[in-house]
């Protein structure tokens, strides 16, 4: 905006300046900008050479040996370190991405490279540092999601509450800070917190803060105009804290409280994270009004040496439907989830069991796979996350926070931090009992452009096939694999165990696997990210299958993390072996066999970007071919924006009328109509 009090001579009528040599080179250097960044954005379009290429019938295949798929040298991590940070010491999970040695030599990351990592279509503020998901909730028509924020850069520290809207979970409106860390008790941080829809409308949101000294408390807030659909202002109830550590608790280990479900005594019932020395636990209250409290007898739950536990959930899942909850469902046909992300090792942990409302107690099914030492909710870069039950398509739906893996000075530059990843539904797996299935909301689906699809595409051991499907920096890839039967029963048994993060990778042949995906690959495979299937024979015959993603051969940057994950998933007979992988930039999401296992990584590359990203089929197996089938989107943007700055359409809490769902080539086309508006412009300025 142009300073209103700076004065200026208005030309005489009719006079027009006439262009010196110096503001026509400075025209013809703006024109150039304009038109490179236009290409830059074009080439995110670019198709595969056609001598890289295959089709459906064509067998064109790479030699392994040839495109260093087993080359295991680049596969070392860099020195880790990891240091006692700002949030650590304020009593929270370590926060920090610093995870190189001091010897590790910062990449020099082009602008260029940086500006690619920014995803299209998941949810992340518009600058700055982003962690928990906080009080998600569908209210009034419009779903909310509230965040842990640093207005003030993009490293974890002055901690409040982003907020944003959306009417499909995809695309999502910015709105003004929800809370800010201005009371005494929450000083230190306005920390994570969950809402709480009462039968008559009424929307409960507890919190914790960290006060002026660095004591974990809850604090209850509330809209400060309930028939606002947006929700933009809150009031801190004046009493506040509600709750405070109990006797015997840490002052900095009573934190995250969930959110609140009904007892048959017409009660409200909470959960909130804790420990004991090394035995992680949850503490249970009573309330009538969410402001006085009963702690009740004993924990709901506990496990010996998990450490401490925070942001816990606590939900019903049906047994006899894939369709979800409300929070305060229970009786025949239930079972319950508690799940906890552990401060220790910063990962999220699930079980599935028995609520015991009348004693005050959950009993794992399955005490081996306790929370805390049993399955996770994704074995790669997963945290904090946070279910709702959206009563608007009667679904539970799970967010987890996505933090970054590169290094602190790279986030600096790029300006921001960390991504919410892309909202999934949560049932139980009534095939196995065991699990949970998480698949991406079906609105995701929405943004699907164009497709290819490849049907029954053999691939021969030690084969590298490219597969064309366009620009391969945003795609929704859906894959079913099928080993070669008579290989299959001639392989011979073994007690060998694998492991994803232990093993070389992809590298690592056996003679059924691994065999997959290779996503944001340069041509020469010097940079490449497998997502893949390995199956190994036991003693009895039996097949063991396992799903991970490699990212020791992402980058060639090396301060970035390079780690290997993964874990086991069940294949039950009949199934094919099947994944669906989002790639969106920088975030890759894998979910294996309908969503029994999840894998979310954050890569890096430095050349397989922009049009220069490939997407290749891989068979490292030894012995077995597989056939593959498979199908391919080009995903759309988001346009994830400020909500518009009106008035009126706050009030209302309509949706904006501009639209935001426009193709890309809607958005080019308005882009160099504007680029055509400036030079225009800028011609009669000058």
């Amino acid at each position: 905006m142009a300073d209103s009090n700076v004065a200026y001579n208005p030309l005489p009528d009719g006079e027009r300046p006439r262009l010196t040599r110096w503001r026509s080179i400075v025209l013809v250097l703006s024109g150039l900008l304009v038109v490179g960044f236009l290409v830059a954005l074009l080439s995110d379009n670019g198709s595969i050479a056609p001598g890289n290429v295959i089709d459906n019938d064509n067998n064109n295949v790479k030699d392994n040996a040839k495109n260093g798929l087993n080359d295991v040298s680049s596969s070392k991590e860099p020195e880790r370190l990891r240091p006692f940070t700002s949030a650590s010491s304020a009593g929270v999970s370590e926060k920090s991405n610093r995870r190189f040695g001091a010897r590790t030599a910062s990449y020099p990351w082009t602008n260029n490279m940086l500006s690619w990592q920014r995803t299209a279509f998941h949810f992340q503020p518009q600058k700055n540092w982003m962690n928990d998901p906080n009080g998600p909730v569908f209210y009034k028509g419009w779903y909310h999601l509230f965040y842990q924020y640093n207005p003030n850069g993009a490293i974890w520290g002055d901690i409040v509450w982003g907020h944003a809207v959306s009417k499909d979970l995809i695309h999502w409106y910015h709105l003004p800070l929800a809370m800010v860390a201005d009371q005494w008790y929450d000083i230190m941080g306005v920390w994570t917190g969950s809402a709480t829809i009462l039968p008559d409308g009424k929307l409960m949101m507890l919190y914790t803060g960290s006060t002026n000294e660095s004591v974990q408390v809850q604090n209850l807030a509330y809209p400060a105009d309930p028939s606002d659909p947006l929700l933009i202002k809150w009031v801190k109830y004046p009493g506040n804290p509600v709750l405070v550590p109990p006797p015997g608790i840490g002052a900095k280990d009573f934190r995250d409280p969930t959110t609140a479900w009904l007892t048959s005594e017409g009660k409200w019932r909470i959960a909130i994270g804790s420990r004991i020395n090394r035995t992680g636990i949850t503490f249970v209250y009573d309330t009538k009004d969410f402001i006085n409290y009963e702690l009740l007898r004993g924990v709901l739950h506990g496990v010996p040496n998990t450490g401490m536990w925070e942001c816990v959930d606590f939900y019903p899942v049906s047994t006899t439907g894939e369709h979800g909850l409300d929070t305060s469902h229970n009786g025949p046909g239930v079972k319950h989830v508690v799940k906890a992300s552990m401060d220790d090792d910063r990962h999220d942990y699930y079980a599935i069991g028995t609520y015991h409302e009348k004693n005050v107690t959950w009993v794992p099914d399955n005490p081996e796979i306790d929370v805390g030492i049993g399955i996770r909710y994704d074995y790669g870069l997963f945290y904090a996350s946070k279910t709702f039950y959206d009563q608007n398509k009667k679904r539970r739906v799970l967010w987890g926070w996505i933090g970054e893996s590169d290094s602190e000075i790279a986030d600096v530059k790029k300006g921001w931090a960390s991504l919410q990843g892309i909202p999934r539904t949560v049932a139980l797996d009534t095939k196995t009992g065991s699990n949970l299935l998480q698949w991406p909301v079906e609105e995701v689906d929405s943004l699907r452009l164009t497709s290819k699809e490849f049907e029954k595409i053999e691939l021969k051991p030690g084969s590298v096939m490219p597969l064309d499907v366009g620009s391969a920096t945003q795609l929704d890839i859906v894959a079913e694999f099928e080993l070669d039967k008579a290989a299959l029963e001639k392989t011979a048994e073994s007690n060998v165990e694998f492991s994803c993060s232990s093993s070389e990778g992809s590298a690592e042949r056996g003679a059924l696997g691994p065999f997959g995906l290779l996503v944001l690959a340069d041509d020469s495979l010097s940079e490449q990210t497998p997502v893949y299937f390995y199956v190994a024979k036991g003693k009895d015959g039996s097949l063991k299958t396992y799903f991970c993603t490699d990212q020791s051969r992402s980058s060639e940057a090396n301060d970035v993390n390079k780690s290997k994950y993964g874990s086991f998933v069940p294949v039950l007979e009949g199934e094919k072996f099947s994944m669906r992988v989002l790639v969106d930039h920088s975030i890759v999401e894998g979910f294996a066999q309908g969503g029994r296992t999840t894998i979310t990584s954050r890569v890096y590359p430095t050349k397989a970007i922009y049009g220069a990203a490939r997407v290749f089929l891989f068979n490292n197996a030894t012995s077995a071919s597989v056939t593959s089938s498979l199908k391919a989107w080009q995903m759309n943007s988001a346009f994830i924006r400020p909500y518009p700055d009106d008035d009126d359409e706050r009030h209302s809490g309509t949706e904006p009328t501009h639209e935001v769902r426009g193709s890309k080539t809607k958005y080019l086309g308005n882009l160099l109509t504007s680029s055509l508006l400036f030079l225009n412009a800028r011609n009669n300025f000058l």
